[in-house]
């Protein structure tokens, strides 16, 4: 028993299963189908309930019609007795084989005129008679037949009786209009919803094709410029923010990359030319770890560039925990940079910690280090000193200065005062430095008003 049991239940949610598939594949797939499925079966409920609805009022409407014609006659027959007497009478007319149509007379309950062959319905109007009162039913004799009771004076009653078919006739021709008309007001209905729900859909398709037309980061055109109507603005202003986060997102990860490139330029460089240098000639064992040694270095700036970049884009601040020694740090990326021999480099002042880890403070000075460096005609000076809201590092050297046009763009990315002056560079640096410096609580600036050469002034917060 509990197999079969078991088979009935699956065979039953198989079933199911197959009909919701079916169900799925006949909806509609897009938008327009479904919104035009929807109208038109909200229509038809509606059309469905006004059928029903005015299909009965013209049914009630058709009964009281009748009902009205049988009265109408009962009255007329009416004339025809005479009930002033002892005994109720019934007076011949002109016109008797008219008003004994389909009529019966009764004194009481006894029964005075009746059609002739009126068979099963003479027991209708008996009992009609008998209840007393006007009254009226419907009965089936071959056709349906409506009879109604009407009492005059003296204890008199008169049943008439009258053929519904011809009402009933009318019923189902209104009722065949009726469906006629719903069949169309359903097929219209569906055509000018499918129409309307294109035409109001027909922005979507224009704001999808604009889309995927445009570029997020070269072109400018939003969707909020334009003419919508309320909801569509609305999901153009979602749009347009969506475009402009992804329009920010690609910038950050071109300014990361031109800044990776940038800063990974100079270690690079210092391994290609030590390997060079050690592939030239053969090289002692001393001389060998002393290029090993080079190199390793590089690498190790490297990796320490890498993770300090990317630990600034991943959350926009440098909040990891380290102090760092000020003149210690500075030395390495002077002697670094800075060719020995060709410049006179000083790092001097003050031993002061920063609150900023080693590497960070190392990426900060670098390019403020290397313009100098590339720039300077004899001498580059650091001086680090204490300042009201911690401690800061004096960069100058005597080279050609910044032009006085270039003062305002000169913390812009890509931007340089001089791009064919020789040097290579991206423009990148200084907004770089700029950029870690504030992170960090900092702060990095040009002194407009130092001559001769240039001076840039970093301000981090004391360890």
């Amino acid at each position: 028993m509990s197999g079969v049991l078991h088979r009935w239940r699956v065979n039953g949610a198989r079933r199911r299963w197959r009909a919701t598939a079916l169900l799925r594949r006949a909806a509609p797939r897009t938008l327009r189908g479904r919104l035009s499925l929807v109208a038109l079966v909200t229509a038809t409920l509606l059309m469905l309930v006004l059928t029903v609805a005015f299909n009965s009022v013209a049914g009630h409407r058709l009964q009281h019609q009748a009902d009205d014609e049988l009265r109408t006659r009962a009255a007329a027959v009416a004339t025809t007795v005479d009930t002033s007497g002892p005994t109720v009478r019934v007076l011949e007319t002109s016109h008797d084989e008219l008003l004994d149509s389909d009529v019966w007379i009764y004194s009481g309950r006894r029964l005075l005129e009746a059609p002739p062959a009126a068979g099963h319905l003479t027991r209708v109007a008996d009992a009609l008679a008998s209840r007393g009162g006007q009254r009226c039913v419907t009965a089936d004799a071959g056709g349906p037949l409506r009879l109604c009771s009407y009492p005059i004076s003296g204890g008199a009653t008169v049943v008439t009786a009258l053929d519904l078919s011809p009402y009933r006739s009318s019923a189902d021709t209104l009722l065949l209009g009726s469906l006629a008309l719903d069949a169309v007001m359903l097929a219209c209905t569906y055509v000018l919803t499918r129409l309307a729900v294109g035409r109001a859909l027909r922005p979507v398709r224009t704001m999808t094709d604009q889309a995927g037309q445009w570029s997020a980061v070269a072109s400018g055109e939003r969707f909020g410029s334009m003419r919508h109507p309320a909801e569509l603005a609305r999901l153009g202003a979602s749009l347009d923010a969506i475009l402009d986060r992804i329009r920010t997102l690609l910038r950050h990860e071109r300014q990361l990359t031109g800044e990776l490139s940038h800063e990974l330029r100079t270690p690079l460089s210092r391994i290609i030319a030590e390997l060079d240098w050690w592939r030239a000639r053969p090289r002692t064992a001393d001389q060998t770890d002393a290029s090993h040694q080079v190199i390793a270095e590089a690498a190790e700036s490297m990796r320490t560039i890498c993770d300090t970049l990317l630990a600034d884009a991943r959350d926009g601040t440098l909040t990891a925990p380290g102090t760092a020694q000020m003149l210690s740090t500075l030395r390495r990326p002077a002697e670094v940079l800075c060719v020995p021999g060709e410049l006179t480099v000083t790092v001097d002042g003050p031993s002061l910690v920063a609150g900023v880890p080693p590497a960070l403070l190392e990426r900060i000075v670098s390019p403020l280090l290397a313009n100098a460096c590339r720039y300077a005609r004899s001498t580059v000076a650091v001086r680090v000193h204490r300042t009201p809201d911690g401690v800061g590092v004096d960069i100058t050297d005597d080279g050609p200065g910044v032009p006085p046009a270039f003062t305002g763009l000169l913390f812009e990315p890509g931007r340089r005062a001089d791009p064919a002056d020789g040097h290579g560079g991206a423009g990148l640096g200084l907004p770089l430095a700029r950029r870690l410096a504030r992170s960090a609580g900092g702060e990095v600036t040009h002194d407009a008003g130092h001559t001769p050469g240039t001076r840039f002034l970093v301000t981090l917060p004391a360890g």
